[in-house]
């Protein structure tokens, strides 16, 4: 194999890399708090919880050098150096990816976010993938040109850290700029809640035990004395041979006070919808209670129905509402839910029937008037 060959696989090989490196990176930066989130459950599955704090920054630095990877494979930037941080980075996510897949103490690793969804053996062949092209690149690379200098290069770099830090942080301060999750304005709740034709249902293998004589035996459904009044049926069994798909809505609920479901009645009105959600209102940014509270009084005074989604435990709630002084009930929902229909605590979402007409940052959050606006032009 010659020098030119050499060079073409190596280019090949690393512009293949930076792709996938710099979509999972952006992927990433345009929703940091879904990635912490994802970091929180890995330190949880393996008993590290002390370290969730660390989630966040872990995220950002995540993203920064994935972005980086991928940007200086894909512009030819520092690539024999790119190489060797890469392999450092496959050599921790490949082995991590194997046990995931094997124990499966997460049900997927988040490499892409909630852009594509990967199961945990999808995510471990991926990785095989990556280290093959990875190979390639660290032996030939040395066959490639480089086009910038050393300190052109350090300039140059600058630039995907710059770009991913600012969509990151914006992300934060605000809300991802693309939604990938199924709560994204524009999509109906209802309509997540099913699944579309020809989607896999669970499959059981379904056994029945009688007992004749005092002695039990199982028998399939094929051969089962069903009309033999000497057999007393005693138990059936029911053994999961295949998982089924599951809508993207599945655990959307919202339980009132008096611990009834409330959900279909909300979802089925005709009119607006203003939910406030807070996974903890402990952990809210308790500054903007107050403009949520005269929001609800517009809502009441225009027959607008308002509610907050927590799934904060109902006595501490109370003593929650009573120091900042919250006027709006609350409704019970799964804290993973409510992180997943958006990235803020408190967040503001407008419903109209189940459609997700509009959704607000603690950042951003509509004044009465702006509201007015909108529920009019809506």
């Amino acid at each position: 194999m010659n020098k030119t060959v050499k060079r073409f696989i190596s280019i090949i090989c690393r512009v293949i890399l930076g792709v996938v490196f710099l979509f999972s990176g952006f992927v990433k930066s345009v929703d940091p708090l879904g990635t912490a989130y994802k970091i929180t459950d890995y330190f949880e599955a393996f008993g590290m919880d002390f370290f969730s704090g660390m989630s966040l920054p872990l995220a950002i630095l995540l993203i920064i050098v994935e972005f980086t990877i991928g940007f200086n494979f894909l512009f030819g930037v520092q690539t024999r150096k790119t190489s060797w941080v890469a392999v450092l980075f496959m050599l921790v996510m490949t082995p991590l990816t194997l046990y995931l897949a094997i124990e499966n103490p997460v049900s997927d690793c988040g490499c892409f976010g909630d852009a594509i969804v990967l199961t945990n053996w999808q995510t471990f062949y991926k990785n095989i993938a990556i280290d093959v092209l990875l190979l390639f690149v660290v032996l030939f690379s040395k066959y490639e040109f480089p086009w910038l200098s050393d300190w052109a290069s350090l300039i140059v770099m600058a630039i995907p850290v710059i770009a991913v830090l600012s969509i990151s942080v914006h992300a934060y301060r605000h809300l991802p700029q693309i939604d990938f999750r199924p709560y994204k304005i524009g999509n109906s709740i209802k309509d997540g809640m099913m699944l579309p034709e020809g989607a896999k249902t669970d499959k059981y293998n379904i056994s029945f035990v009688y007992a004749k004589d005092g002695v039990e035996q199982e028998f399939s459904m094929a051969d089962c004395p069903f009309g033999d009044s000497t057999w007393v049926f005693v138990r059936q069994n029911s053994v999961l041979l295949e998982k089924g798909d599951v809508p993207p809505i599945h655990d959307f609920t919202m339980q009132n006070d008096d611990g009834e479901d409330i959900t279909e009645d909300v979802l089925d009105r005709d009119g607006y919808t203003l939910l406030v959600v807070s996974s903890k209102v402990e952990k809210a940014n308790n500054k903007h209670w107050k403009d949520l509270n005269a929001l609800y009084q517009y809502a009441l005074s225009n027959r607008l129905a308002f509610y907050g989604m927590t799934a904060t435990y109902s006595e501490s709630l109370e003593q929650y509402k009573q120091q900042y002084h919250i006027k709006f009930p609350f409704v019970a929902t799964d804290e993973i839910t409510l992180k997943t229909i958006i990235r803020s605590n408190p967040g503001l979402v407008l419903l109209k029937g189940d459609v997700v007409e509009g959704k607000w940052h603690y950042n951003d959050l509509p004044t009465v008037e702006e509201l007015k606006v909108i529920v009019k032009q809506k």
